[in-house]
């Protein structure tokens, strides 16, 4: 079993930034990378980042690439999302996801309760 927490979610002005964190604990080591997802009322939950815990290989969604950048500490089984130039269109609830190394939901076995990010125009 696997255990994600989110942090760092807020109100931000467009153009601001915030840096979200994951805290994973239990049987981490069963999982290859961590990813993250977002979702807004009415819509399916949709991909942001994903990493490697080992290589560090990332992938981003190509509305966020350039903008936000995937981060882990693997001491500490941390897992971080930082958002710069952040737009209204990113509002929503971002989750942190323990699982397979992919852009897709279904690929994630562990998720946590999100953490709410509202960009105000």
């Amino acid at each position: 079993q696997v255990q994600l927490v989110e942090s760092g979610g807020g109100l931000v002005q467009a153009g601001g930034s915030l840096r979200l964190s994951c805290a994973a604990s239990g049987r981490t080591f069963r999982s290859s990378a961590m990813g993250w997802f977002r979702q807004v009322p009415g819509k399916e939950r949709e991909f942001v980042a994903a990493i490697k815990w080992s290589g560090g290989s990332t992938a981003y969604a190509v509305s966020v690439k350039g903008r936000f950048t995937i981060s882990t500490d693997n001491a500490k089984n941390m897992v971080y999302l930082q958002a710069n130039s952040l737009k209204p269109e990113d509002t929503g609830v971002y989750y942190c996801a323990s699982g397979a190394f992919a852009a897709v939901a279904r690929a994630y076995d562990y998720w946590g309760r999100g953490t709410q990010v509202t960009v105000s125009s």
